[in-house]
């Protein structure tokens, strides 16, 4: 079954090249969305694919790379769309 998850993911999750390896495990497990920066010092994501896949990313954004300290990771289950082709780095969100 295919999903959606919009996550956030608070602690020292920046600088630390948690994006580039969200994108890495991503790409690995053929799922598709997106991962950016916010201004407040979270890390953003859109996860699209298989749900056993999804959850998997789930769980890496709970642990973070090496260096990151995880606080906090806040999930949303949306519909599905199918909107991505590929897993993207986005530039920071500027509001």
């Amino acid at each position: 079954m295919k999903v959606r998850a919009h996550v956030y993911v608070s602690g020292l999750v920046q600088g630390v090249c948690f994006r580039a390896y969200t994108q890495e495990l991503a790409r690995e497990l053929g799922v598709t969305g997106w991962v950016r920066n916010l201004p407040d010092g979270r890390v953003e994501a859109i996860f699209e694919g298989d749900r056993e896949k999804v959850e998997e990313m789930i769980n890496f954004c709970r642990r973070g790379p090496p260096g990151a300290d995880v606080s906090d990771v806040e999930v949303s289950w949306e519909k599905y769309r199918g909107e991505f082709t590929d897993f993207s780095i986005r530039s920071r969100w500027t509001g």
